[in-house]
């Protein structure tokens, strides 16, 4: 009888089991990689949207003094020309939301180039504003840093 009793308690702890890991699997199933191209239109909305979230970043890939000329407020500098690019965002959150930017990016600019980079990192959601910071000036969308705005 004690047999039999353990035998069915395996089989519940086992069956409870698979549910669990059922369940934490079906989270991440569905979740589909987002890479994308934005307008400045939609990277405004996009930062509007997610000015408190700690889980949006958005990354500035100009020169550091490019950067410090005048950026989107709140981005962080990430040099696309440096030697240690792909390093740097490989020690990011992959699981963060991103928007990247450059000067202006059109056809197959520097925007493109590190949206396909951080596909390949693997990296769940990156958004590259087309038109860059250019275009973000041209359609009155704030900066800031010495130059800003002007």
């Amino acid at each position: 009888m004690a047999k039999k009793s353990l035998k069915k308690l395996v089989m519940l702890v086992l069956s409870v089991s698979l549910v669990i890991v059922a369940v934490l699997a079906g989270g991440c199933i569905g979740k589909a990689q987002i890479i994308e191209n934005v307008t400045p239109q939609e990277a405004f909305t996009l930062v509007q949207e997610n000015q408190v979230n700690p889980d949006f970043v958005i990354i500035d890939l100009r020169t550091p003094e490019e950067f410090a000329y005048e950026h989107l407020e709140n981005a962080i500098n990430i040099d696309l020309d440096s030697e240690t690019f792909r390093d740097e965002l490989n020690q990011l959150d992959k699981n963060k939301a991103y928007l990247i930017y450059s000067v202006s990016a059109c056809g197959d600019g520097p925007g493109w180039n590190a949206l396909a980079i951080m596909e390949e990192l693997d990296f769940w959601e990156v958004y590259n504003m087309t038109g860059g910071c250019i275009g973000w000036k041209l359609e009155g969308f704030p900066t800031v840093g010495e130059g800003a705005n002007q």
